[in-house]
């Protein structure tokens, strides 16, 4: 009976005073408040709202259900309804179901679909619908959703759609769960545009530009596949990625070895010469570095860098890998060095090339090294600035890394 009034009093108020009516119904809808006659009138008033000529009347019918669990009819109309009011529920209701999100998203506008993507508990099909055909605005809000679950494909085709912008680049970046492969992709993206940008400003010739986006997507190739050890599959993807796009190159092998991060390398040998990657290892990190030159030779690497690798696996094995990030640079001198004598020394023929390519990697892990070098000193030479002021280092008791540096 009080629903029913209702009605008959809308007929004549104002729309203000029915939204704040519509709020009062509608929560008492959604709190059990309600017979159970009056709870069917009730879902017949709102389902006659969706008609309201005030868009103030739907946006408070909308707030008010948005969440709850509402007539799924009232909730359908409310998603059809303008951008702002349709976002709400699309946001959140839980009596929207999988077909009607990717419906949603396929017809609706930016607000809607980065509506549709910042829902909790998102299904890779609904996520992989929305960047198939979602604006950049609703794939960066799906991609800063930490709840939506993400297939590799979808990843793939996100940064294939967006890739070059900067802002849903920086999104994939900030995603744990992104392959490798896909992080080596985006890195080719920007390598690239900042290579054309470079030789478009003349800050470089087009040549010396091309050739820094390659260094610089080859040490991302190397450090990704570092950060994928444990992860076969990451790992395995991130190859045959590089090999697809003819970016797997023996000068990449190379590189791989005397940074003294093998992973690259042996993963991608064992794909070339068709082995486990085990196997592979195995015969890199053999102390008699009996085999290296077979492997090589089977995986198709051309004879007048074969030495080198040979040279730098062996080095590998006497230096190591490097403890720890701050000492990259100067691991991967070291292994150089030992490269640099034993190719010069053996090496029969014409091997400028070569040589050209190992002390150019010389000169890089130089640089390199000098600026961790540098980076230490500052740091010490901040830490005894302020012991001048504060020898007890009060001032960093409450720091991170106030131990360490004590």
């Amino acid at each position: 009976m009080i629903v029913r009034r209702f009605l008959l009093w809308a007929r004549t108020a104002g729309a203000t005073e029915r939204a704040a009516a519509v709020r009062v119904l509608a929560e008492a809808y959604v709190r059990g408040l309600m017979s159970a006659e009056d709870r069917a009138d009730a879902e017949t008033a709102m389902l006659s709202l969706l008609d309201d000529p005030s868009a103030l009347v739907r946006r408070t019918l909308a707030e008010t259900i948005a969440a709850e669990q509402a007539p799924r009819a009232v909730i359908l109309g409310l998603a059809q309804d303008q951008p702002d009011i349709a976002a709400l529920v699309l946001a959140a209701s839980p009596m929207l179901r999988e077909p009607d999100l990717v419906d949603a998203v396929a017809i609706g506008n930016e607000l809607c679909q980065s509506a549709v993507a910042r829902r909790n508990g998102i299904s890779p099909a609904l996520a992989a619908a929305i960047v198939e055909v979602g604006c950049k605005e609703a794939v960066r809000a799906l991609l800063d959703n930490i709840d939506a679950e993400i297939a590799e494909g979808t990843f793939a085709r996100a940064a294939e759609r967006f890739g070059s912008e900067g802002l849903v680049r920086e999104a994939l970046i900030g995603r744990e769960d992104l392959p490798a492969a896909i992080r080596h992709q985006l890195a080719v993206h920007l390598a690239a545009q900042l290579s054309a940008w470079a030789g478009q400003c003349g800050l470089m010739s087009q040549e010396r530009a091309e050739r820094a986006m390659r260094d610089s997507t080859e040490k991302v190739a190397v450090q990704l596949a570092h950060e994928a050890q444990g992860e076969e599959h990451d790992l395995e993807a991130l190859v045959a990625q590089l090999r697809s796009t003819d970016r797997l190159t023996p000068g990449l092998i190379l590189r791989s070895l005397l940074s003294g991060e093998t992973a690259l390398a042996e993963t991608a040998l064992a794909q070339l010469a068709g082995m486990p990657t085990a196997r592979a290892a195995n015969i890199l990190h053999d102390r008699r570095g009996a085999g290296v030159a077979a492997l090589c030779r089977k995986a198709r690497i051309p004879e007048a860098i074969v030495p080198a690798i040979v040279a730098a696996a062996e080095a590998v094995r006497e230096v190591g890998a490097p403890l720890h990030a701050g000492l990259r640079a100067r691991t991967a001198r070291r292994i150089i060095e030992r490269v640099l004598i034993a190719c010069d020394a053996s090496v029969a023929g014409d091997n400028a090339a070569l040589m050209a390519l190992l002390r150019r990697f010389e000169a890089e892990a130089a640089r390199e090294e000098a600026q961790e070098i540098a980076q230490r000193l500052a740091d010490d030479a901040a830490l005894q600035a302020l012991r001048q002021i504060d020898p007890d280092l009060t001032l960093l008791e409450h720091e991170p890394g106030a131990r360490l540096a004590a």
